[in-house]
């Protein structure tokens, strides 16, 4: 399983600025994840909904790259905080709700994309209000789509629940019988049931076929305390189950949430451990079978559940289990609003309150027994469930596999078609009087690139009538088509089609892995619009319908673009005329050995397809660079030397010659600074963001910052390192993004350079295995994020068995506080912020353990700092920040360490208060 939390997925203040790292982020009460996967949408305290790609989440590479875009829009037409967001399954449409008491439809506006009025914001893709649902007479609290888009369900602290038709979004029903805030609902997959939770401590279920109450289950939640945001619940994929939020066991001194079992509507289970009330469950979209060599049946059928606390933790149950697979605690630092599980079942997504969301993502072999949509479907059929008839002229896609019964379109509405609500529970509204009608001036693009103010109707109500609607310039219902079958290993899956009223090219197969790039208008398509593949166009990209002729781009030309990438075979060039005889100024000026010369060299981005490759000619021909993506060549260059080594970061590549010199380009081929000379050929060149380093023959060591065309400090001599111990060579020597180096040495040493004291400094060693209780040699560890482990796992992958040694009393422990001294100093050196945290809690322990009161007051007056200590005041030889924290954050967790031994408590007590008194005094 991977976690992160993506920071900048947030909704700011009003007057937040982009570059200001004390941007207050403001409530997130709502996620829910497309059908597709490729995006995520969030509704917040800021009254807007906010669309994210989610490839720059699950992928660090496309994260750093910002392909695609982070945010792709920024949809502001509510009026108070949007409490809840559902994509439809169709995912063409976005439902939300708000304190406005609206509920809004939005749908894909091909040319709303540009800056945002007033906002330093840039749309990559548009969403428009489609259609305006008023009725409810206060905050709309959660939503809810049925199967194949049936119906929407709205309720809200008007103690109302509303049914809305999923074709027409007229108001079928207004189901008022509950006596207290309705915080939930969900439907029941099958189609027959709806069931909605509310604060009148009871959980209802309607039948769908005449919304009439079913049951009533008031056992669970008759202690349950009424103080929580949401009661959100959900249904099991297999119908068998409604797990509901905010129940309780023992007269409510245990928080549970209650599994309600279909038919009985009794609740017999219960979900045990949360230490406070439990606000959301959501349950994977897959069944789960207990032994998959078994054929689908009741008895072989389970499911996967998520529950979100007010504890701020995170627990995943697997129904046939009683203990959950996955406990995360302290996830946020407030409370969990909301649970989205994306349709592959294999991620899932929460939203704090505290402006936070995180992700959790599964490899299919974690969530055993997975099975496809269509088992679920198959196993669906057994209750028999005959849904009622579709509005006459529309209709929804099929299960064929046949394309084109799979692409039945639904027409617009019919404007003479007769309207009734004279069983919705409401009065009717027929005609232009009874509609609510907002006028607004809206900028019409015309092919003359000239703006021309329209007055148009530009949000249609839902009370507003069907003449009205066709015979103004509104806009039309519209949702795509899209039959998909995404790739779970070994198993095909497809996914109901849904409603459409606007003329859809036929469905298309779908990978979830969508393509990012390419010359397409929507950097992360959607594939309800895409078209589908013909046997003509087999293999090509599929085109969306927001391609017109006049907005998709031609190939843009590049330096060799026009070239298919070339194989070419990988020798050691060994002619006299390419291979360099200069000799030296000198005699040994060669303290490392030169890269052999080879035909074929290459460097791949890492995270993407890019590759930056080197071609030596055996001959009197040219040296050439290129740049390539998959099988195409994107530039190419030529160089007067030989090439020996080669490196590509996220943002540049480089290429070393064997006369010295070293060329530095962008990805589009620009060199970024002119040709660097050593003097020397290039032994070592590595390259990570924006930091260059070259290691030369000759032993002279190099970090640039590209970005700024300058270097981190002077150049430098490894030989010190080498002559540390006889015989001894350099493995590796690569360089972190703030510019320093990191030398691994055969000697069982690695060394970095330190910029402030110009001099080698360890960053680990083979000593502190010896004895340190904390040393991690054998252990695996993230390159990038866990670099000092990563060290250490390099170092003791070459660690030599010592034979077994009598040592002194104090051994262990001066081994092991020395070890994470070093290592503390390491992370500080290399900008590991994690590391560095872990490692000072640790430290912190040991202290408290050993009951060191002089090194933990030395520590504490560390991260203090003097008393009163200003920014920008005379004394500057502390600073507030170490590896990208503030001292003081981490001195709170170090005094909640130190506060639980048993001879450092009275220390961490006086220091709590006047940490206190400090942070109080700062906000005056």
């Amino acid at each position: 399983m991977k976690f992160t939390k993506p920071a900048w997925v947030m909704h700011k203040g009003e007057y937040s600025s982009k570059t200001d790292h004390d941007t207050k982020r403001l409530s997130i009460f709502s996620v829910h994840v497309h059908p597709d996967g490729s995006r995520i949408a969030t509704g917040g305290l800021d009254a807007k909904i906010r669309i994210w790609s989610t490839k720059p989440i699950l992928n660090h590479a496309s994260e750093m790259s910002n392909r695609p875009p982070k945010s792709l829009c920024t949809l502001s037409m509510h009026t108070g905080p949007v409490l809840t967001i559902r994509w439809a399954h169709s995912g063409r449409w976005l439902a939300s709700g708000s304190d406005d008491e609206i509920v809004m439809i939005w749908d894909l506006d091909p040319s709303g994309r540009g800056k945002v009025f007033g906002s330093n914001e840039v749309n990559v893709e548009g969403w428009k209000p489609m259609k305006r649902l008023p009725g409810h007479e206060s905050d709309v609290t959660d939503l809810a789509w049925a199967p194949e888009d049936r119906y929407l369900a709205s309720v809200g602290l008007d103690s109302v629940v509303l049914v809305w038709c999923g074709y027409t979004l007229e108001r079928l029903r207004k189901l008022d019988q509950h006596q207290g805030f309705v915080k939930g609902v969900c439907w029941d997959p099958v189609g027959e049931f709806m069931a909605t939770q509310s604060d009148d401590k009871s959980v209802k279920i309607w039948r769908t076929t005449d919304w009439q109450l079913e049951a009533e289950i008031r056992k669970p939640f008759e202690d349950s305390p009424g103080s929580t945001f949401f009661r959100r619940l959900s249904w099991s994929p297999d119908g068998a189950h409604i797990t509901a939020s905010n129940a309780t066991n023992n007269k409510g001194f245990v928080f549970i949430a209650a599994v309600i079992t279909r038919g009985t509507w009794t609740s017999e289970i219960s979900l045990v451990g949360h230490e406070n009330t439990v606000e959301v469950a959501a349950y994977n979209p897959h069944i789960f079978l207990r032994n998959p060599a078994s054929p689908i049946a009741t008895s072989n059928i389970c499911s996967v559940v998520a529950l979100g606390a007010d504890d701020r933790s995170i627990s995943i149950w697997q129904t046939k289990s009683a203990r959950p697979l996955i406990v995360a605690r302290e996830v946020f630092e407030r409370q969990i609003m909301d649970l989205s599980w994306s349709w592959d079942g294999l991620t899932l997504y929460a939203a704090s309150s505290d402006g936070t969301i995180a992700v959790f993502h599964f490899d299919p072999e974690e969530l055993e027994g997975i099975a496809p949509h269509s088992a679920q479907e198959q196993y669906l059929h057994k209750f028999g469930f005959v849904p009622p008839p579709t509005p006459e002229g529309f209709s929804h896609g099929t299960h064929s596999t046949n394309a084109a019964s799979a692409s039945r379109i639904t027409p617009p509405p019919s404007p003479n078609r007769a309207q009734s609500q004279s069983q919705s529970g409401f009065g009717a509204s027929n005609g232009i009087n009874g509609a609510e009608h907002i006028n607004k001036l809206v900028a019409k693009k015309s092919n003359k690139k000239r703006v021309q103010p329209v007055l148009m109707s530009s949000v249609p109500s839902a009370s507003t009538s069907r003449s009205a609607l066709v015979s103004t310039s509104a806009l039309p219902p519209s949702a795509g088509l899209g039959s998909r079958a995404f790739q779970v290993p070994e198993i095909p899956r497809s996914r109901q089609a849904s409603h459409s009223a606007s003329p859809v090219p036929s469905p298309r197969t779908y990978d979830a892995d969508i393509e990012m790039g390419g010359p397409m208008d929507m950097d992360v398509p959607i594939d309800a619009l895409d078209t589908s593949m013909s046997s003509a166009n087999k293999g090509k990209r599929k085109a969306s319908v927001l391609d017109t002729p006049e907005d998709r781009p031609s190939k843009p030309r590049t330096l060799g673009g026009d070239r298919p990438r070339e194989t070419v075979a990988v020798r050691e060039i060994t002619s006299t005329s390419l291979v360099s005889t200069r000799p030296h100024l000198f005699e040994g000026a060669n303290l490392l050995p030169v890269p052999p010369l080879l035909t074929f060299l290459s460097a791949n981005v890492e995270g993407s397809d890019f590759v930056f490759e080197a071609r030596n000619s055996e001959g009197d021909g040219a040296t050439e660079v290129t740049f390539a993506d998959g099988k195409q060549t994107l530039w190419l260059d030529y160089l007067p030397s030989p090439v020996l080594a080669l490196t590509a970061s996220i943002t540049f590549c480089a290429a070393a010659s064997q006369d010295g010199s070293v060329n530095v380009y962008s990805h589009t081929g620009r060199r970024l600074m002119a040709t660097l000379s050593f003097g020397s050929p290039c032994a070592m060149i590595h390259g990570c963001k924006l930091a260059l380093m070259i290691l030369t023959a000759s032993g002279q060591l190099t970090s640039i910052n590209v970005k700024n065309v300058a270097s981190f400090f002077p150049p430098t001599s490894v030989a010190p390192l080498l002559s540390s111990s006889p015989n001894c060579t350099i493995l590796s020597a690569t360089v972190r993004h703030n510019g320093a180096p990191m030398i691994h040495c055969s000697s069982g040493i690695a060394y970095t350079y330190d910029a402030q004291l110009l001099s080698w400094t360890k960053l680990s060693e083979r000593w502190w295995a010896e004895g340190s209780d904390v040393w991690q040699g054998r252990q695996r560890a993230n390159k990038d994020k866990d670099v000092v482990a990563s060290i250490e796992g390099a170092i003791g992958s070459t660690n030599i068995s010592a034979p077994h040694k009598e040592r002194p009393t104090w051994w262990n422990t001066a081994l092991t506080l020395g070890h994470l001294e070093s290592k503390l100093h390491a992370a500080k050196a290399l900008d590991s912020a994690l590391e560095y945290k872990q490692a000072l809690l640790i430290y912190a322990r040991k202290l408290a353990d050993e009951g060191f009161r002089a090194k933990a007051e030395e520590l504490i007056k560390e991260l203090f700092g003097p008393i009163f200590w200003r920014p920008g005041g005379r004394d500057d030889s502390w600073t507030p920040v170490v590896a990208g924290m503030a001292k003081r954050d981490l001195l709170r967790e170090v005094l909640s360490v130190f506060v639980r031994s048993k001879t450092l408590t009275k220390l961490a007590l006086d220091w709590q208060d006047t940490l206190k008194k400090a942070s109080s005094d700062d906000q005056l």
